[in-house]
């Protein structure tokens, strides 16, 4: 099973982002998960929103492509890592 790569696009204060990153520790126990964490009013972080089309926080890339914004699913999100086996 390889490491899948997410891109978490996070802002200060922000409830959802609190809560996706509580989603990807807990999927992160059974999918091997390198998480890297982008501030979204930062330089790498407008430049990424924009490409993904993320205009608030939080902001979830899957592989580098955008994978969902707002409140993260778990399900819809164990759903993609168990199909991309």
């Amino acid at each position: 099973m390889s490491t899948r790569q997410i891109t978490l696009l996070t802002q200060a204060d922000c409830t959802l982002c609190e809560h996706a990153k509580q989603v990807l520790a807990k999927v992160g126990a059974d999918h091997p998960l390198t998480v890297t964490e982008i501030d979204l009013t930062s330089e790498e972080g407008q430049r990424l929103g924009a490409a993904a089309g993320v205009l608030f926080a939080p902001g979830i890339l899957l592989d580098g492509r955008p994978f969902a914004h707002g409140r993260l699913s778990e399900r819809r999100l164990r759903r993609a890592l168990t199909a991309a086996r």
